[in-house]
């Protein structure tokens, strides 16, 4: 290695160990990315020169069991940068090559960040029949998509730093011997796999919920928008019983929960609320409890076309939080220009958008913009949304 190349090494894995994800936090700031849910998604790459994400959460892995090929092989699809539909696929199977991303994956994890794999989304074809079609897929995506090796994965040699289960629809039957088959082929590897949840507010959650008391999980992105429990309805809202969840019914006792909120009033039917109403709730979790992890958004799009929301509720985080402070922002602009790919066809996770219109002149404003009948009109089914919110 030459001098260089081994200093930028050092520098980097400095940088990383300094500023990096860390699950023992409180202030990490997770986004997911992939389906363009703002119309102008940018290349994963250009999201990772921000410091102020620590996780990026590509979305999704959407069909488990694809029907239209042979091999039974998942389907992926992260709109206009790769999809089944514009992008070439691997013979015999409906699953996306999306090798040219291993090295803005790799690059990503150069800066301390982790990148992870959602399967599901609320349009996801997913379930498992038996435990042992739970354990086939779980070993099909280490193979592909983890620690594995297989002639099929989609990102090239570059290896994902885990899975987030982001269930919406099906049976909750065996996602704990999908979870437990995971750690079982991840145990003694030279690295970290994290493995995390989305669920639902209401608790308990209808699909995960099984699996998240069984099973060894690191976080929880609590999707705290589009049900009664959100973020937008404080006197329903109920971090803390999540929180005690994490304590007292989890099989892993030191498990993080994250505040999963919209990044701008677009990103979902309700509970959008500003980024300082958001940081007010995400401090007080800090304050009360060991369990808060950070804050979830979706998706990172919307959150830099919301003037980069998510720095600001990452501002908020690291102040009140017990993380090493970071330099100052990247800030990305909300009108670069889109790939060239061809957005996806309606078979992809993202196939709906939210249509309400977003307030931003103060939290106040933004909070009441819509009255709860209007509210009620403009849910819709996408990403993690259910119509019958």
């Amino acid at each position: 290695m030459q001098p260089f190349s081994l200093l930028f090494a050092v520098l980097a894995s400095l940088y990383a160990g300094v500023y990096g994800f860390d699950i023992t936090r409180n202030d990490n700031l997770a986004v997911y990315w992939g389906q363009d849910s703002a119309g102008n998604q940018q290349s994963l790459s250009s999201y990772c020169e921000d410091d102020t994400i620590d996780n990026i959460v590509m979305a999704f892995l959407y069909v488990f069991f694809g029907p239209a090929n042979t091999l039974s092989q998942p389907e992926i699809d992260f709109a206009n940068t790769c999809n089944q539909f514009d992008f070439s696929t691997f013979p015999g199977t409906d699953l996306a090559d999306c090798s040219f991303m291993a090295s803005q994956i790799e690059a990503c994890q150069a800066k301390g960040k982790i990148v992870t794999l959602s399967l599901g989304g609320a349009t996801g074809q997913v379930g498992f029949s038996d435990a042992s079609a739970a354990e086939s897929l779980a070993k099909r995506v280490w193979n592909e998509f983890l620690g594995g090796s297989s002639s099929t994965r989609p990102f090239g040699s570059a290896v994902l730093d885990g899975l987030d289960l982001d269930i919406e629809s099906g049976s909750s039957a065996h996602y704990d011997t999908f979870v437990n088959t995971i750690r079982s082929l991840s145990a003694g590897a030279s690295k970290r796999y994290y493995i995390t949840a989305a669920p639902q507010c209401p608790f308990p959650d209808e699909w995960i919920q099984p699996a998240l008391d069984a099973s060894l999980f690191d976080a929880v992105f609590v999707q705290f928008y589009n049900n009664f429990c959100e973020l937008s309805e404080p006197n329903n809202y109920n971090f803390d019983t999540w929180a005690s969840w994490a304590k007292s019914g989890s099989d892993n006792k030191d498990i993080k929960i994250f505040i999963g909120a919209p990044a701008s009033s677009k990103a979902a039917g309700t509970g959008y609320v500003g980024p300082n109403t958001l940081g007010n709730f995400a401090t007080a979790a800090q304050d009360s409890s060991s369990s808060m992890g950070g804050v979830m958004l979706w998706d990172v799009s919307e959150a830099v076309a919301n003037g980069n929301y998510h720095q600001k509720i990452k501002s908020i985080l690291t102040a009140n939080g017990d993380g090493p402070k970071k330099p100052s922002n990247t800030t990305i602009a909300a009108t670069a220009t889109k790939p060239s790919a061809t957005a996806v066809k309606t078979k992809s996770a993202s196939a709906h958008k939210a249509t309400s219109t977003e307030s931003t002149s103060s939290d106040k404003t933004a909070s009441k913009a819509e009255s709860k009948d209007d509210k009620a009109a403009t849910r819709v089914n996408s990403r993690f949304f259910r119509a019958n919110n």
